[in-house]
């Protein structure tokens, strides 16, 4: 198993100011970081690529489309620039070196179309992601598909619509992720939802149900490890907590309040917990 940590608990903008963030990560024990990717920049994506390689740490990177890329848009030319925006953000995950690119990219992040999915939707999606997937083979990186609670999307809510979508779109390079904090909201059972991504789990965020430090609450915790154990996961683990400093996403995570001490406590604390809830099951 391998242990990392997304920089939006401290920003969703890369710059050189969050160079001592990353080594001090590496410092706490950590093997990855990952990478807000929200700058289709791949000049400076590559930068960070070789600042990472220097100290060790491994990468995944995450990324969102919005209303004016949303892949699933009625407009095909809103849909044809989620498509070409998905292929640049590949682009750059390469850039920096990451073998995994994740997110709810399958689908404009906050927009809502006052009903539930339609099969054009659906098709239109597993179309497009198709051809994000041929992209990212030639790239060498591997989609991560991420459902949302319903309050942020309405097209892929919960693991089993994720593992029927995958299928659909039926590439190597489309696979699943597992979000504790929206699993926690949509799922009836953690296990089962775990379980529904049997062969295409892929990437896994671990999220407290207040976003904070992993362990402090009401996520079902032994039942999500006892499944992702039962399953033989042994891919990356990432915490996945929001700081206060995220102008492009606090319209969608509604983060107002500071809910941990630092975030460096919360860092090593919540390594600390992942660690210890692996080495429980390991063996058994």
């Amino acid at each position: 198993m391998q242990y990392g940590i997304n920089l939006l608990l401290w920003a969703d903008t890369l710059s050189e100011a969050l160079f001592p963030v990353v080594e001090e990560i590496r410092s706490l024990g950590y093997d990855a970081v990952e990478l807000p990717l929200f700058e289709l920049d791949v000049d400076k994506y590559s930068a960070w690529g070789r600042h990472l390689d220097g100290l060790g740490l491994a990468r995944s990177a995450v990324t969102v489309r919005g209303a004016a890329d949303n892949p699933i848009s009625p407009d095909p030319a809103v849909r044809a620039r989620g498509v070409e925006n998905n292929r640049r953000a590949v682009d750059c995950a390469a850039a920096a070196g990451c073998s995994v690119l994740i997110g709810p990219f399958h689908s404009g992040l906050g927009v809502f179309s006052g009903a539930g999915p339609t099969a054009d939707e659906w098709r239109w999606a597993a179309e497009g992601m198709r051809s994000v997937a041929e992209h990212a083979e030639s790239c060498g990186i591997t989609l991560a598909l991420e459902s949302l609670n319903r309050f942020e999307c309405y097209f892929l809510n919960t693991a089993a619509d994720m593992a029927r979508f995958c299928r659909e779109v039926n590439h190597p390079r489309c696979r699943a992720m597992l979000d504790t904090f929206h699993s926690h909201i949509e799922e009836k059972s953690s296990r089962e939802a775990v379980l529904a991504l049997r062969g295409l789990l892929q990437h896994v965020h671990i999220s407290e149900n207040d976003r904070s430090t992993p362990g402090s609450g009401n996520v079902r915790w032994a039942e999500t490890f006892d499944a992702l154990q039962e399953i033989g996961y042994d891919g990356l683990m990432v915490i996945e907590a929001f700081g206060l400093l995220l102008e492009k996403l606090v319209p969608t995570v509604r983060i107002w309040r500071r809910m941990y001490d630092t975030e460096f406590r919360l860092a090593e604390d919540g390594l600390a917990f992942m660690k210890s809830q692996v080495a429980r099951r390991a063996g058994s």
